[in-house]
């Protein structure tokens, strides 16, 4: 079927802004006449050269819009001469998966693809009202670079005309095969394929999933995992029922929704409820005893939460376990770890790892690129941050199932005795790793849309005190003696060592000399007030004190940071929006 390129003139729309997480807005947004034609343009405009002949994926998570939207970036691909597109069946990739697709799918004639539009708002719910996104990801696997995303920007604010393919009918996603098409500079093709194939196919390759069957298959070991009805629920199935022989019933929320079935698609306490539930974490009691092991996912997958029986395991924790039980329990790190790296406001618990096992270790900036400069260098094998996000040099993007695999994997390792022994458990696990390393006690509270410039501030007296360090420990010491003194403090700034680029302004940070810390960051100043991030974290060292409450070992440093930052003169709040 025979194709032409039009030329349809536009008007540029404010704000098609794209961070390394996409450009998002609400589905109205993108409804807009010529709204996400003009950001896909704009894209294919700033990448100029690598356009022509390309292969570019199109896919994601499922929610409300995407399969609109798929058919009018085939239409405008076709048009600014791309040779082929790759569409995950119903349109469906979870961002890991994407990242896998480009880095290790090849085609028929053994070409790569370049790029990928990945259709996400991530952990943000979908459906008509809701939210949606639009985020390309580059040869690497993984987001965009500022460097394109803000070329991309600039072009959207000027943008007078865009391409698209007229004579191309809508694509059946739902089927796998190929659509093939002529155009002014040839052949174009559209493939349908297997949404899982390629991911299954590198988790097989990096564990053993003999091992993990075997643990699945003992009786006493029970397992519940939460996709929150994203498109996580399409690799579960495959992964942990196919190829795992899983109970089915281990299964929740597994089939993707467009409207994430009315649910909030983020894996944390507050909104995967039922899975909290169930696992023994609710406020009432669980109708049957909760199984051994608990885990959800986000929207496109990329995030995870792991649970055990009436236990949460913080993102904190997750890597830094995953990390010091990774050469004997993951057949892909059986040559060691190349080093490992955590989100600045992210707890020390991976420090503590990396210098025990000596390590190379990475503080970085919030943003997964980072960890994909230092991958892409050779420079790091494990990586984490506090906001549920979890991976590996595998892929260069944060991965959900991944995160699970390595925990079912650390729990098969730990469990090589014959079944019908006690399982080593889940908080088993944990509980050891903190007499091991000490715990990193920690929270996080957010105070949103605070007045702007009283958030400024704020931050602004934090830095003042900074400059007197011994007048810091002396207000310490009058809050509460018992508190470890202050060692250093300063504003958190980052020069990557592969390409040199300097980060700054990136939180402000009091480190004590027990190892504790209080981060303090901002972020989404603007018309509708920002937000305070506070971190605060506690250190314990001592083994016998390790099983202490949380909010108890926390108190003291709580008292000391909304004191010394004084949170309620600035903000006008006595209580935080949210404490995780």
């Amino acid at each position: 079927m025979g194709f032409v390129g039009a030329v349809r003139e536009t008007t540029p729309y404010d704000g098609q802004k794209p961070g390394t997480s996409g450009l998002r807005k609400k589905v109205t947004v993108f409804k807009q006449p010529h709204y996400v034609e003009n950001f896909v343009q704009a894209t294919f405009n700033a990448l100029s050269e690598k356009v022509q002949g390309s292969i570019i994926v199109v896919s994601g998570d499922g929610r409300y819009f995407s399969k609109d939207a798929i058919q009018i970036i085939i239409k405008i691909a076709a048009a600014n001469g791309v040779k082929e597109v790759w569409v995950g069946q119903n349109g469906l990739l979870s961002t890991p998966a994407v990242s896998a697709v480009i880095r290790d799918r090849v085609g028929r004639h053994g070409e790569k693809a370049t790029g990928a539009f990945i259709l996400t708002a991530s952990h943000n719910p979908g459906g008509p009202h809701e939210d949606f996104g639009i985020k390309y990801n580059t040869e690497n696997g993984g987001p965009a670079l500022e460097s394109l995303t803000d070329k991309i920007y600039s072009i959207t604010k000027t943008i007078k005309e865009y391409y698209i393919a007229e004579g191309i009918p809508d694509v059946d996603i739902g089927k796998c095969g190929t659509s093939a098409f002529t155009g002014p500079s040839g052949p174009f093709n559209v493939v349908v394929f297997d949404a899982t194939e390629d991911y299954v196919k590198l988790m097989k390759q990096i564990f053993d999933f003999g091992a993990i069957k075997n643990l699945l298959s003992r009786p006493e070991f029970t397992f519940c995992y939460d996709a929150l009805h994203g498109v996580a629920g399409i690799y579960a199935q495959k992964i942990f029922v196919e190829e795992l022989s899983a109970n089915p019933g281990f299964l929740l929320n597994c089939v993707p929704k467009e409207d994430f079935g009315g649910g909030h698609p983020d894996p944390n306490l507050t909104y995967a409820k039922e899975l909290v539930q169930r696992m023994g974490l609710g406020k009432t009691a669980p109708a049957a005893e909760p199984p051994e092991f608990g885990a959800a996912a986000d929207g496109d997958a990329d995030r995870n939460m792991i649970l055990g029986r009436r236990f949460f395991v913080t993102p904190s924790d997750s890597v830094a376990i995953i990390a010091a039980n990774a050469v004997g329990a993951i057949p892909y790190f059986k040559a060691g770890l190349k080093g490992v790296a955590r989100s600045m406001p992210t707890s020390a618990a991976l420090d503590v790892v990396a210098k025990a096992l000596d390590l190379k270790f990475f503080e970085v900036p919030t943003g997964w690129k980072f960890f994909g400069n230092l991958m892409d260098a050779g420079m790091c094998s494990v990586c984490g941050e506090e906001s549920f996000g979890t991976g590996s040099d595998h892929i260069r993007e944060k991965d959900g199932i991944w995160a699970v695999l390595a925990w079912l994997s650390i729990l098969a390792h730990k469990n090589r005795v014959p079944a019908g022994g006690k399982l080593v458990s889940v908080e088993d696990i944990v509980r050891q790793h903190w007499e091991t390393y000490g715990r990193h006690f920690y929270t996080r509270y957010d105070y949103e849309n605070v007045d702007a410039g009283a958030a400024k501030d704020l931050m602004a007296h934090l830095v003042s005190l900074q400059s007197s360090i011994p007048d810091v420990n002396k207000m310490i010491k009058e809050i509460n003696p018992n508190v470890a003194c202050v060692a250093k403090g300063d504003e958190f700034e980052y020069k990557d060592p592969v390409d040199g680029s300097v980060s700054k302004h990136q939180g402000i940070r009091f480190l004590f000399e027990d190892g504790s810390r209080l981060v303090f960051r901002l972020s989404g100043t603007g018309s509708e007030g920002a937000t305070i991030r506070l971190y605060i974290e506690q250190y314990q060292s001592d083994a016998s004190k390790t099983g202490i409450e949380s909010q108890v070992a926390l108190a003291p440093l709580v008292e000391i940071a909304l004191k010394l930052s004084k949170m309620e003169a600035f903000t006008g709040r006595s209580s935080p929006t949210v404490i995780t």
